[in-house]
């Protein structure tokens, strides 16, 4: 029972950290374009300059 008093705060505390990094990438717009980077991989076109 004991053991009880040092895991339930960690749970909430591993919880809260993983809310607070949710709502940070919301707020960082990293949900905006889901399907644009898919596409991106699939195309031909490569706008960066190879061997350098």
């Amino acid at each position: 029972m004991n053991i009880l008093v040092v895991l339930i705060p960690v749970s909430l505390i591993l919880g809260g950290l993983g809310l607070a990094a949710f709502l940070w990438s919301l707020r960082h717009e990293q949900y905006e374009d889901l399907e644009g980077d898919a596409w991106r991989i699939l195309s031909e076109d490569d706008e960066t300059p190879r061997g350098s």
